[in-house]
């Protein structure tokens, strides 16, 4: 691929009327993701959670997205702290993901979160995506937070 098709490629789907998607609400994000989540289990340290892959999250190869799946790492890996009593996640050093097999349309998937470390500085979770009808691992992904001091005053 040319340069200009490079250009092309990466600007195809940019909207001529930059205002509509300016006029979005903030996060919007958080909710195209997690809609059709269910959280299945909450206890400290672990969250899991289970949903039907909707066509909204798919790639072009028609399977769950990887920017999808490791959106859901971020907010999944950042929840499981509130199982601690955590008042905030603090900031993503660093996220991971392996993929390793594909979900598609309408498949049920189920999502396990689990707090590595909640440290004084730093925070790590695990998130595993499985199918929920065989058990086998789609994705794997790690989350690190630096967690900023709390307040003296």
């Amino acid at each position: 691929m040319d340069l200009e098709g490079v250009k092309r490629y990466l600007e195809k789907n940019r909207v001529e009327n930059a205002s509509t998607i300016d006029s979005m609400p903030l996060r919007f994000f958080e909710t195209f993701i997690l809609q059709g989540l269910h959280v299945d289990l909450v206890e400290p340290g672990r969250v899991i959670c289970s949903m039907k892959v909707p066509s909204r999250l798919l790639n072009a190869g028609h399977f769950l997205h990887g920017g999808a799946t490791a959106t859901l790492v971020d907010m999944l890996g950042s929840a499981v702290f509130y199982t601690y009593g955590a008042v905030s996640t603090g900031v993503s050093v660093e996220i991971n993901v392996s993929y390793l097999d594909a979900a598609y349309a309408g498949e049920e998937i189920e999502i396990e979160s689990k707090a590595l470390r909640l440290g004084k500085a730093v925070a790590v979770s695990s998130v595993e995506f499985r199918k929920k009808k065989t058990g086998k691992i789609i994705a794997q992904g790690r989350h690190t937070k630096y967690l900023p001091p709390s307040s003296k005053l």
